[in-house]
């Protein structure tokens, strides 16, 4: 089975990415990541996206596959490789996103290679690279949310970013009751009726035990209308789209937020 290999144009923007002059690679950081690739260095003296760009080809040509180069970004965007330096590596993630978006490969938060849908315009390629953050702030999307949807949401799979953020719920849920049920048994178990695990005000007076339902029947709303479904339906007969994807994101966050501010109500 031949192997895949990078386009000229590809390693070309790569290269370019990895060595921009303000927030690239230092030349002595290429030097020691391409040892620790076994990627052999031609020219040390030219300016760092040749250098680069000749390194990368000559490997690929000499091997006729692209693995040598894939380590080489593995180990570049390596989070404790930035650690002196940490505001230039999202600016430069970022900058090597747009260039591997066209390949249908990304760099996700943690540093990761990770495969997507291969994008063909530099504005899909724009779009694909942004910073997930970027969109969200506004939204003040819950950290919890973002830790189970971030690479998904990254490929703009959407359908995956929606059920991975109302999956987490749940986790919270039983990670605060230590409870091993799921779905609407867990929600009822947790939070339901009159002696609920968990309680989201005082639950003392009748409008406190009526919040205490609506929130309930909130998470049981969410669960119906997205993870159910997904669960049991072919990604391609649910149509999420972004608007969606931000709407889901943000009805999970408040579930996280009154789930974090959540207290166990003392036992008479």
């Amino acid at each position: 089975m031949t192997e895949k290999v990078f386009s000229q144009s590809e390693i070309q923007a790569i290269a370019d990415a990895l060595g921009d002059t303000s927030i690239g690679l230092t030349g002595s950081e290429i030097g020691h990541l391409l040892t620790v690739a076994k990627i052999p260095d031609p020219d040390p003296s030219l300016a760092k996206r040749h250098r680069l760009l000749n390194a990368f080809a000559t490997i690929q040509n000499a091997k006729q596959h692209r693995r040598n180069i894939l380590e080489f970004m593995r180990q570049a965007m390596a989070p404790a490789i930035h650690a002196r330096q940490p505001e230039r590596y999202e600016p430069l993630r970022e900058r090597l996103n747009m260039a591997l978006a066209f390949a249908g490969l990304a760099v996700d938060e943690g540093g990761k290679l990770v495969t997507a849908q291969a994008v063909a315009t530099l504005s899909q390629a724009a779009r694909r690279a942004r910073d997930l953050r970027t969109d969200m702030v506004a939204r003040n999307i819950h950290p919890d949310v973002l830790a189970c949807c971030r690479e998904e949401y990254l490929v703009d799979d959407y359908f995956h970013a929606i059920f991975e953020a109302t999956k987490s719920i749940a986790l919270k849920i039983q990670t605060r009751t230590g409870l091993n049920l799921d779905g609407g048994d867990l929600i009822d178990r947790a939070l339901g009726g009159d002696a609920p695990m968990l309680v989201i005000n005082g639950f003392t007076t009748q409008s406190e035990r009526s919040e205490q339902r609506g929130f309930v029947n909130l998470l049981k709303g969410l669960f119906g209308l997205f993870r159910n479904p997904m669960a049991h339906e072919a990604r391609v007969r649910w149509a999420s789209v972004k608007g969606d994807a931000e709407e889901a994101l943000t009805l999970a966050s408040l579930a996280h937020r009154r789930l974090d501010a959540a207290q166990i109500p003392a036992r008479v």
